[in-house]
């Protein structure tokens, strides 16, 4: 399960982002809650303010696959992870000086989701340089599940803190936890990485993964599937606010709960992703299938106590959709076209937050967040569905052939 940590640049890598997710997951509780209560508790806020964070990435989405395609990859995470940490730094000391606007959010997520367009397929890639492609599905795995333990410390943390200190510190705290990352990526050793051969400057670059994406079926049919999860999945976030803060009418403490315990169920998704070689189609399609359960679940909670339990397989199976996806792409594509295939899969994981976020926003201010929820669900079902279908047509084979082998 953990054999990627043998290796020592993945090790470096490993220990910074421990620390660095956990800042990250931080601050995005007290993003949320700071709109929260700039904005009266308006879902259009919080849903614009996602929205806004994730807009970059579906603008400049294929761009930055191109450019993370043709540059090194280390190099590419030491600059954008310094921006982000200075990002951070400038919404905090707003934030603890009392002169944050509702505004002043959506300038720095809009700065932010600048940074990921090449931060994103950047680290995606990055992963088989670091532990090469026999360890590439533990490495992929072992990054959710450490993504996925910042996401339960993190919120939990910060709504302790947020209750406290109020949610400026929280982001000056984020700021400090890009620190150990750079140390990580300064301190590897380039030699030991297993780097790809850069695509060579040329026009048409975008176009070219492009067409390389519509030429296989399989794998234009997993990016719309996940563009169509994401469309709700990207703003579980969200809908756990609107929950908490509306419905349940809890504090920022119980809302950190709530993020913590869908993270508890995408850990132990993650983990148990890590013990898998070659994920197989089917586990992609369960997954899928398994988080819009989780959505339906939750939509029709009775109480807090409740919504919880629904939290946790949501979680699970959310991950076990995003990390089998994730595998199966990097070792079914052409390595000169991986950060272009990783920057559509990134965009269809994240693009969909701008059409999301405001969707659910709406959705919840109309006629309330558990009826957001219960849509996201039963089109997620629907979708999922029809794409089972149309894979096993595309690949001629029935549901239990479903594997992971190039067709």
């Amino acid at each position: 399960m953990f054999r990627s940590l043998t290796v020592r640049n993945y090790r470096l890598f490993f220990i910074g982002q421990v620390i660095s997710n956990t800042g990250t997951w931080m601050q995005r509780i007290a993003q949320d809650w700071l709109v929260l209560q700039l904005s009266g508790g308006s879902g259009v806020a919080i849903g614009l303010t996602t929205a806004l964070q994730f807009l970059p990435m579906l603008l400049f989405g294929l761009l930055g696959g191109a450019l993370v395609d043709r540059l090194s990859k280390r190099r590419i995470l030491i600059v954008s992870q310094a921006t982000m940490a200075a990002l951070a730094l400038g919404l905090g000391v707003l934030a603890t000086a009392g002169a944050a606007e509702v505004w002043h959010v959506y300038l720095f997520a809009f700065g932010l989701g600048l940074v990921t367009v090449v931060d994103n397929p950047a680290r995606q890639t990055f992963a088989v340089e670091l532990v090469g492609r026999t360890d590439l599905a533990n490495a992929i795995a072992l990054n959710s599940a450490n993504f996925q333990l910042g996401r339960v410390t993190g919120p939990a943390v910060a709504g302790l803190l947020i209750a406290v200190i109020g949610s400026g510190p929280v982001f000056l705290l984020n700021a400090a936890s890009f620190v150990p990352v750079l140390i990580g990526l300064w301190l590897m050793r380039p030699g030991e990485l297993h780097v790809t051969e850069p695509a060579p400057r040329s026009k048409g670059q975008v176009r070219e993964g492009l067409r390389y994406v519509l030429g296989r079926s399989d794998v234009l049919i997993l990016l719309v599937l996940t563009a169509c999860v994401q469309i709700f999945g990207t703003t579980a976030q969200t809908q756990i606010a609107l929950m908490t803060n509306n419905v349940f009418t809890t504090d920022a403490t119980a809302f950190g709960v709530a993020a913590a315990t869908l993270a508890v169920g995408a850990l132990v998704g993650a983990l148990l992703a890590a013990r898998r070689e070659r994920p197989r189609l089917r586990v992609v399609l369960a997954g899928a299938l398994g988080f819009a359960g989780g959505q339906l679940l939750a939509g029709l909670a009775p109480g807090y106590p409740a919504f919880l339990v629904a939290l946790v397989p949501m979680g699970l199976a959310f991950m076990t959709f995003t990390t089998a996806t994730n595998t199966h792409l990097q070792l079914n594509v052409d390595p000169q076209v991986r950060g272009r295939v990783m920057s559509m899969y990134t965009l269809m994981l994240l693009g969909m937050a701008p059409i999301g976020a405001p969707l659910v926003g709406f959705l919840a201010d109309a006629f309330g967040p558990r009826v957001s929820l219960l849509t996201g669900g039963g089109i997620t079902v629907l979708v999922t569905l029809a794409a089972t279908a149309l894979l096993c047509h595309v690949l001629g084979v029935r549901w239990r052939s479903l594997g992971t082998e190039r067709t």
